[in-house]
């Protein structure tokens, strides 16, 4: 497998952006929320602590494998970054994830972005497959996952659900 760069993602209204290390400190306080945590555990990022992990992010794998790709979500209307979308590519597919910070929440904005990143592995990876792990409790990340075209299996992982698309 070749290597999979992020690239822009223009949707309706977000632009999906590349990940910066100069985005940790606006996103450290989109995503500060504890609320954010509930289904994946953790706490929020000190801005310092994200800056840390973007370095790691925008590095890529170690795999040769194996492409990290991750973007920022901006709402081209406000101005501001509101979340984030990430794919890790493999021979096998995708495995995506997001959040949107909550005051964005309820607004459609993580099914856009989801179905702009699900549009733009299709066309720009070529990817086959796509899938996300969702907490069966999470009814709201259920709704973003259908929204993009995935489909609940039977198959769990750590818990999870493991949701799929072919595209």
């Amino acid at each position: 497998m070749n290597s999979v760069q992020a690239e822009a993602v223009v949707t309706a209204r977000l632009d999906l952006l590349p990940l910066r290390v100069a985005y940790a400190e606006e996103m450290a306080v989109v995503l500060s929320d504890p609320g954010l945590h509930a289904f994946i555990g953790g706490a929020p990022a000190s801005s310092e602590e994200l800056r840390e992990r973007y370095v790691r992010l925008v590095a890529g794998s170690a795999d040769a494998a194996v492409s990290w790709c991750n973007w920022v979500v901006r709402l081209r209307g406000e101005g501001c970054l509101v979340g984030t979308v990430q794919a890790t590519v493999s021979a096998s597919g995708a495995e995506i994830a997001w959040v949107v910070g909550t005051p964005w929440q309820g607004r459609g904005i993580a099914s856009e972005a989801a179905s702009g990143l699900v549009a733009w592995l299709a066309r720009g990876a070529s990817v086959r497959t796509v899938i996300a792990h969702i907490h069966p409790d999470h009814h709201a990340s259920a709704a973003v996952a259908a929204a993009a075209g995935l489909s609940p299996t039977e198959r769990r992982q750590e818990g999870e659900v493991v949701w799929e698309v072919g595209v």
